[in-house]
């Protein structure tokens, strides 16, 4: 980093079903918690990126930028970025960008989502738009179809089972009753994960992130100073659809925005205590594990197995990830970085890892947070 960037201040909503709650609520309660949590006043923020994907389809809303804008008092100059569930690490990373620049010292992030006002029918096609719509779409595929290929081929070349995979959204779950933020706060056995209804071949139901209302927001600031400093941002692109890929069981993307983070973090993986990782699906958990190189080709479930053993090698998805905390797409990249600093502090470690995708890999951002009080 060209500047010294910290995270002064969170805030989140809980994830669910907010049927009495607008964008503009959603929003507004995770700022307000980020500015009080950051003991800075509104006018100390001198821009707002927001983080946005589907408001002009699930809430007729565009303009998301001004809209953000309009909850501070001042004013401040705002924009929106979108890449599909891997908006709010672009956000995050937009910020930084400013930051390093100079062009603002105070940068309030936030991102948002209501899913649930659509149509289940509608929100499928809604977030195929993160697919290509001439290669991928004509042929009647869902974000659920293209990880059920991706997982199909997966078990073909590597032998996962059915049992084993069970096992990611079992511990995701069992980490989500610790977080007051969280979709489903309850424990899920492996058991139960084979035994849900079949979503798309050999994908079930509770492989699934669900639909979900939400927001997060966080404060970046080169002024002012916490225990918590950016040591990486860094994006990466891949082919939009993955009939351009020579393989669909690991997301290239992944793996460069990895290596570009840990060489501007100056770091290792073993430096790593505490990872946010994008399970859209549990095959996608599987499948990052070996992208971030925490695990060798076809060997990803075996963290997921230590974890359920109660053998972890790091703190993973601690707040229940995508499946069992929610995932509003755009928050998740914010809440991500959120749940790192929490674990980070619990844990006493010093640095932690959000990883955010959007689409089948397509976008790719990782952020290293350091705990500089360990």
């Amino acid at each position: 980093m060209q500047q010294d960037i910290f995270l002064v201040g969170s805030g989140l909503t809980r994830f669910g079903e907010w049927w009495d709650k607008s964008l503009r609520d959603l929003m507004r309660e995770a700022i307000e918690a980020a500015l009080e949590s950051s003991g800075l006043q509104a006018q100390d923020v001198d821009l707002i990126i927001v983080a946005n994907m589907l408001a002009e389809v699930t809430n007729n809303q565009a303009h998301m930028a001004a809209l953000a804008s309009s909850l501070l008092p001042h004013h401040p100059p705002a924009l929106r970025v979108e890449a599909a569930c891997g908006s709010g690490a672009l956000a995050v990373n937009t910020a930084c960008a400013f930051l390093e620049s100079g062009r603002a010292k105070t940068v309030l992030v936030v991102g948002v989502e209501k899913m649930t006002d659509a149509s289940a029918d509608a929100i499928s096609q809604a977030l195929m738009g993160a697919a290509d719509s001439e290669l991928d779409a004509p042929s009647g595929l869902t974000f659920p179809g293209i990880f059920g290929l991706i997982a199909k081929r997966y078990m073909y070349e590597f032998g996962l089972t059915r049992e084993q995979l069970s096992i990611v959204s079992s511990v995701h779950h069992k980490h989500a009753t610790e977080n007051a933020f969280a979709q489903f706060r309850y424990e899920l056995s492996p058991e139960a994960v084979s035994a849900s209804p079949l979503v798309s071949d050999p994908l079930r139901l509770f492989d699934c992130s669900p639909i979900s209302d939400g927001a997060a927001a966080c404060v970046l600031s080169t002024v002012h100073r916490s225990g918590m400093r950016l040591a990486a941002s860094q994006i990466a692109s891949d082919t939009l659809s993955i009939t351009q890929r020579p393989t669909i069981v690991s997301f290239p993307a992944t793996r460069a925005a990895m290596e570009l983070a840990l060489c501007e973090a100056d770091i290792t993986r073993k430096d790593i205590h505490a990872l946010e990782t994008h399970d859209c699906f549990s095959i996608a958990a599987v499948i990052n594990m070996e992208d971030l190189g925490f695990a060798k080709e076809g060997e990803g479930i075996r963290i997921y197995e230590d974890l359920h053993a109660g053998h972890a090698p790091m703190f993973v998805n601690m707040g229940g990830g995508l499946k069992a905390c929610g995932h509003p797409v755009a928050a998740t990249g914010i809440k991500q970085l959120i749940d790192v600093s929490k674990s980070l502090t619990r844990g006493r470690a010093r640095y932690g890892l959000a990883h955010n995708f959007g689409g089948a890999g397509a976008t790719c951002g990782i952020h290293v947070l350091e705990n500089t009080h360990v």
